[in-house]
């Protein structure tokens, strides 16, 4: 763990405020320690919690479902007890997010002459229909710093051609990184988003998107959608007309057959007709935010976030409990304003307003965050000082190798070297635990840092830190249950978050951002 000086803490813990008395003498400022409070998140209160939030009755906690109401009504009730008012003025804890759910789509596609069902040799999750007698070969479809494969070509209100991957140089090294590694335009999950997204936002119709190696793995999810009769949840706000449709190996040969092999954009004649319906459900959902206003800085806000969701019951019956993802930081959530609010019962609060905030849809893409950061800011972004997420911090990934007493950092560094600095130095002051910065690699293939809810906050240029403690046997499985939660682990990982948003907020000034968002 990296060591900071003595002169780096000095001047991430000093509370830099004093008074000067008549004689211009300065008064020492009593310093308030978060020790005692911090002593009030413990093992006990947190398994007491879980054992509830994560229990068979609350179903999963699926978006939109039953078990999910029960979820934020138990929030909500834990707010009331502990005297911490709802974060909107309007006094309602919860934060409607209007979403909505595709049918699983049905009909065909003809290239050519050649008709293929959805479902099999191409697969979509909307509604795509129109005769098209011209496509848009886009090549990989990417546009980034000084190369673009859109040059000088239009692509508004047309139906375009992207393959996956990234181009190469001579040599076999990649163009974009100019060396021997990948980029993110060649990730399985974050490639193709951003490849459509640059599409669609250049007014492109639609998306015919070729991935050899993905394309099991979308199939796999249309077939689960089908046989669960369950299609794909956005945001009601982000409805559109456009629409991407993933070809495999035999689909595109029937439009361009050498497509493997041609990296070069051009208009490409062919008939193509396509007749896919589909609906939308609207569901109803909500986040769950309370706030403990600051004593000093009240329009100054940390948010500290969790996902109050999970995947629900599996199409055999059985409930995924969704302990460790996300039921652990839904409850250290709960203990961390504890501990807050009984700091501001004994005249200690904080300087900065706390944000406690459980959303909802992460598991469905961020739905929650992305509507809070995106759509209805309950408290204003540019007075949001930092965001700490906490997903997943009860078990021990069994991949790692070293103290059990760890947690991986994710992003604390990509926004702010302040917050980062801060970060380690509160663990060093006041827990000790092995803060672990694997998946904060930018070449990591995980890509974590883009797949829970703080990265709404980071694309907004608001400093994170992700809290994570890695995958296991039981992620998205039934076996996620409570009694496998290391409740030990749980404590110490809560009051280093407590620990970090205490300094945060009471620091006197908030942390400085000097990198650029990504």
């Amino acid at each position: 763990m990296k060591k900071i000086a003595l002169v780096v803490l000095a001047s991430v813990f000093s509370c830099n405020t004093s008074q000067k008395t008549v004689s211009e003498t300065p008064a020492k400022t009593k310093e308030i320690s978060p020790i005692t409070y911090a002593q009030t998140i413990t093992q006990d209160e947190l398994k007491g919690h879980l054992y509830t939030y994560a229990s068979d009755e609350f179903e999963g906690r699926e978006t939109g479902q039953p078990g999910q109401k029960k979820a934020v009504e138990y929030l909500k009730k834990q707010y009331e007890a502990l005297g911490i008012p709802a974060a909107k003025k309007d006094g309602d804890y919860f934060q409607n997010v209007p979403l909505q759910v595709a049918n699983v789509p049905t009909g065909n596609a003809t290239f050519n002459g050649t008709a293929f069902q959805i479902g099999e040799d191409l697969v979509t999750f909307s509604s795509a229909k129109g005769t098209y007698n011209e496509i848009v070969y886009l090549g990989y479809g990417i546009e980034d710093g000084d190369y673009s494969d859109y040059n000088g070509i239009d692509v508004e209100g047309k139906l375009v051609l992207i393959k996956s991957g990234e181009p190469k140089n001579a040599d076999g090294t990649y163009t974009l990184s100019k060396t021997n590694e990948k980029s993110a335009w060649s990730n399985m999950s974050e490639g193709v988003g951003k490849k459509n997204k640059i599409a669609l936002d250049k007014g492109a119709a639609g998306v015919l998107y070729f991935d050899a190696q993905n394309f099991s793995r979308f199939k796999g999810y249309f077939n689960y959608m089908k046989k669960n009769q369950s299609g794909k949840m956005t945001l009601k706000d982000e409805a559109s007309d456009d629409f991407m449709i993933l070809l495999n190996k035999t689909a595109v040969g029937t439009i361009k057959s050498d497509i493997e092999n041609d990296d070069t954009p051009k208009v490409v004649s062919t008939n193509i007709i396509l007749d896919i319906t589909s609906g939308n459900d609207e569901v109803s959902s909500e986040n769950v935010a309370a706030i403990l206003k600051g004593s000093e800085k009240p329009d100054e806000y940390i948010v500290i976030s969790s996902h109050l969701d999970h995947i629900g019951i599996s199409s055999d019956g059985q409930i995924n409990n969704g302990a460790d993802d996300d039921g652990s930081g839904s409850v250290a959530l709960l203990e961390i304003a504890e501990a807050f609010k009984k700091a501001a019962d004994a005249g200690e609060g904080p300087k900065r307003s706390i944000v406690f905030l459980h959303v909802t849809g992460e598991e469905k893409g961020l739905l929650g965050s992305k509507y809070y950061t995106d759509y209805e800011p309950i408290l204003p972004l540019a007075q949001t000082v930092a965001n700490l997420n906490i997903d997943m911090i009860g078990r021990i990934d069994p991949k790692r190798d070293g103290d059990r007493n760890y947690v991986y950092l994710i992003g604390s560094d990509k926004l702010s070297t302040e917050l980062h600095e801060l970060s380690e130095a509160v663990n060093e002051k006041y827990m000790n635990i092995e803060l672990d910065y694997t998946y904060n690699d930018e070449n990591d293939p995980n890509r974590f840092y883009y797949r829970s809810d703080h990265y709404n906050f980071a694309k907004n240029n608001i400093p994170i830190i992700f809290y994570f403690n890695g995958t296991h046997a039981d992620y998205h499985r039934p076996g996620d249950t409570p009694d496998k939660i290391n409740y030990d682990l749980l404590e110490n990982r809560t009051r280093l978050v407590f620990y970090t948003a205490w300094e945060v907020a009471n620091r006197e000034n908030k942390v400085v951002v000097d990198k650029a968002a990504k």
